[in-house]
């Protein structure tokens, strides 16, 4: 039991810095200022969810992209063409493909070999790198130009590069504080940008391509057919058609600036641009040629505006006006002055939380964290005194360490984030109390303070290692594959499991020898100030084992017969939909409330009353139209409430689109089973396989038991369900291992025992550590399922609920399965070599 003086050096050195790093994050912005210029000033960064803002995930349009870029490759095939003086008019688009006819063969040739060098080798270091963009092949007659899949990736990932660099531009033309714009996958980005309350004015600046062109209008008068080259376009406000020139007179890639202001005869809002040198050159030469005739200014293929052109401007600006707010000029010239995008981005996902609800969420997410946090504290103290105290002060530096580590690796909290630490103080307490029951085990068989110590720590660590790895599979497999605030979840939740193994054993060991040390105890006698539990017990938990399988098989074919019918409540995550969170300044009328949304034609329309009177969670089915029906709905059903109620308040907005909530359900049910398979593979590895087959066998009727609840009450299942559900899996097996490594070791010992007599004896001996972790973990969730509200339930309430269904099955299905299949192996070995029969189940 003695430490090296290094050791306990290096352990203050780190507990300081984690002290450190996390102390800003409970002092105020005036405090902070008076620190030392060498002290730490960063805090935890809040998630939106905690601090309000939105989220949106934008994809690049792959298919607008490809289009654009086999229309310029024809030109670029027509211009190479033309520049051989061969003729260009045959080549043409048929489908994925440029197609020319040919009939001359020596102008066939020719113009293969003009057609090839087109071909530009893919840049950068990815698989198609060298390889040529295009293909060009020829067959009989016809030369056949194709894009490459190469080619083809290469212009979308340069596509989404520039796209983040002009989403960053037009972000801070707006001047938004701390936003977060990352790539995210093949063809993804990630937009989050704290505190902005108007989803609708972001979706404007993001998802338009801002591509400006001039064009002339035609004279066409109304009802003649259109000429050729000419096309039907709407005005951006009124609808109304305009005859349209396809020719650009003139791109808007030469504008310099672009500003809003005021026309300063009529104070309308409007923009102001200015071309550079060549484009006020085309400018004027344009408006010269075509005095009085109108002139289209055409944004994304819709008519800004359609003046008519007065005198010749040679000073190389120009003015846009219609009939805009202050808002739409401000969010145009961001626009403009940012540049056009290389290709449409689509919203696929939008989520949005008022700042209002998000500090309601960080009120309730402390009281419920402090709660739990001296629930946990006063059951340790009942349990095992002054002892418990030792246990205590781990789980307080187990908490500040969290804090400080995630301030230092620039974490983002939060909700789940929240209940991930409150969990971790609950599997903290698993450590402590494996540690001191070990301990108390010993020191009843009369072992001295150092060597009951000693031997506690020794036979406990190997356990709480097998129990956390167990976690952290399911952890990590919930960091992969989930996305947002349950990737916060898993990082607490990984950073918990790891402290603990630092606070729970490496601290607790030194803090405990070096009271022993200091006292010159001779024994350590570790009694609670509460006796929960007979000091001894010996139940026959074996004689219930066909009643305990019976009634679990019964309960799971009973959960699988509610997730048939009524079947689960799938969120939005997994269907795709929107839900609007609104808070209204009355009770609110949710007959008047059902009749309005219902006449707005957006499908299915549910409504639930949550919280007060006021606040009301709106759901509406997946729009037809793809991703950007979906976010037009969104602005159709608040326009519709705020008719009913112009004062309301719309806390939160979530909207998934078809593809993005087809993906989370893959992800979601692969992270579970990924979970089943690993845990049965390391159980295999650390133990034998019929604990194994124990184990997993227990686990699907587990599982299955909790999509039974889900479906039972009609919680939603979500993403964050999705994490309820790996975390009790996570756990139910943590406490199984600690039953079997019981088992085990005393089949070491016990080599002519029979094994139903092992296994009564080994429950009996962990019975009580197994409800009291339970219960531990119960204190510290159960604050968070009764106040935590509408935003944690679906994890809160499961978590209760499965701790119950973990720590049952560990005692009446996993031991009887285990025995069933040991009798079995018993048998079958007995047939072949009787002899061994009793050690072949016990190796």
């Amino acid at each position: 039991m003695r430490t090296s003086r290094w050791v306990v050096v290096t352990y203050t050195i780190i507990i300081l810095a984690g002290i450190i790093a996390a102390l800003p994050n409970v002092l105020t912005a005036k405090q902070l200022a008076a620190l030392p210029g060498w002290f730490p000033k960063q805090q935890v960064t809040l998630g939106l969810d905690l601090q309000g803002g939105s989220h949106l995930v934008l994809e690049v349009d792959a298919a607008a992209l490809k289009t654009d870029r086999l229309r310029s490759l024809l030109d670029d095939v027509r211009g190479a063409l033309r520049k051989e003086r061969i003729n260009a008019s045959s080549a043409r688009l048929a489908g994925d493909a440029i197609v020319v006819n040919i009939a001359d063969e020596a102008q066939r040739a020719k113009a293969l070999a003009t057609l090839q060098s087109l071909a530009v080798p893919v840049s950068g270091l990815g698989l198609g790198a060298g390889k040529p963009d295009i293909e060009v092949t020829q067959t009989d007659n016809q030369i056949k130009v194709v894009l490459t899949e190469a080619g083809q990736r290469d212009k979308l990932d340069a596509a989404l590069q520039q796209s983040l660099e002009i989403v960053r531009q037009r972000v801070d033309q707006v001047g938004v504080a701390e936003p977060t714009i990352q790539r995210v996958g093949s063809d993804r980005m990630l937009v989050q940008l704290p505190g902005l309350q108007d989803p609708t004015r972001l979706r404007e600046l993001l998802g338009s391509t801002a591509k400006m062109t001039f064009h002339m209008v035609a004279n066409v008068a109304n009802g003649e057919p259109l000429p050729r080259g000419v096309s039907m376009l709407p005005d951006a406000k009124s609808g109304a058609q305009y005859p349209v020139e396809d020719r650009v007179a003139l791109d808007g890639a030469r504008l310099t600036d672009a500003r809003a202001g005021f026309d300063q005869r009529t104070q309308e809002p409007l923009v102001s641009f200015r071309f550079d040198s060549v484009g006020a050159r085309q400018f004027a030469e344009i408006t010269a040629a075509n005095v009085g005739k109108p002139f289209a200014i055409v944004l994304d293929g819709k008519v800004l505006s359609a003046p008519s052109i007065r005198e010749p401007i040679t000073g190389g600006s120009g003015q846009i006006s219609g009939s805009f707010s202050v808002e739409e000029t401000v969010t145009l010239s961001a626009l403009l002055r940012a540049g056009a995008l290389p290709a449409p981005l689509t919203v696929i996902e939008e989520r949005t939380v008022g700042p209002d609800l998000g500090g309601d969420v960080i009120k309730m997410g402390i009281y419920t964290g402090i709660a739990g946090f001296v629930a946990v504290v006063l059951f340790m103290v009942a349990l095992y005194g002054t002892w418990g105290m030792i246990a205590n002060f781990a789980l307080l530096l187990h908490l500040i360490l969290t804090f400080g580590v995630l301030t230092l690796i620039g974490g983002t909290l939060t909700l789940p984030g929240i209940a991930g630490i409150i969990l971790g103080i609950g599997f903290g307490v698993d450590a402590n109390i494996l540690i001191n029951e070990r301990i108390r085990e010993e020191s009843k068989k009369g072992l001295s303070a150092f060597a009951a110590l000693d031997n506690g720590f020794k036979r406990a660590y190997s356990t709480i290692v097998d129990a956390n790895v167990t976690s952290l599979i399911a952890t990590g497999l919930l960091f992969m594959f989930g996305s947002g605030p349950v990737r916060g979840f898993a990082i607490t939740m990984f950073l918990g499991t790891c402290l603990s193994m630092f606070t729970a054993v490496s601290v607790t060991r030194i803090l405990m020898a070096a009271v022993v040390r200091r006292k010159r105890l001779k024994t350590i006698t570790i009694e609670p100030l509460v006796r929960f539990f007979p000091e001894k017990t010996s139940i026959s938990f074996m004689k219930a084992r066909y009643l305990g399988i019976g009634m679990s098989i019964f309960l799971s074919l009973a959960s699988i017969g509610l997730f048939f019918k009524p079947g689960l409540n799938y969120g939005i995550d997994f269907k795709g939909g929107i839900q609007v969170e609104i808070a209204t300044s009355t009770p609110a009328d949710l007959a008047q409330l059902r009749n309005t949304l219902g006449g707005l034609n957006i499908g299915e329309v549910a409504l639930q009353q949550i919280g007060s009177d006021g606040n009301v969670l709106i759901r509406v089915q997946r729009q037809e139209g793809g991703e950007t029906a979906q976010t037009a709905a969104v602005d159709t059903i608040k326009a519709a409430v705020q008719k009913l109620d112009p004062s309301v308040k719309f806390e939160r907005t979530e909207v998934v689109g078809p593809k993005v909530s087809g993906e989370l359900a893959q992800s979601g049910i692969l992270a579970v089973v990924l979970a089943a398979l690993a845990m049965l593979v390391y159980i295999w590895w650390r133990f034998e396989w019929n604990f194994a087959i124990g184990a997993i066998a227990t686990l699907v009727l587990d599982t299955t038991k909790m999509v039974g609840f889900f479906a039972l009450f009609g919680l939603d299942f979500n993403l964050t369900a999705i994490a309820a559900l790996l975390t009790i899996i996570g756990y139910s097996v943590n406490d199984k291992v600690v039953v079997y490594d019981r088992m085990r070791e005393n089949l070491r010992l016990y080599k002519k025992m029979p094994l139903r007599e092992i296994i009564d004896m080994s429950i009996n001996q962990v019975f009580a550590r197994c409800i009291y972790t339970s219960v531990a973990i119960l204190l510290s969730m159960l604050p968070m399922a009764i106040w935590g509200g509408s935003a944690v339930e679906n994890f809160a309430i499961p978590m209760v609920f499965g701790v119950f269904i973990a720590t049952t099955s560990s005692i009446f299905i996993a031991a009887p399965i285990l025995l069933l299949l040991g009798d079995w192996w018993q048998h079958r070995q007995a047939g072949r070599e009787p002899s061994t029969e009793v050690v072949a189940t016990r190796a």
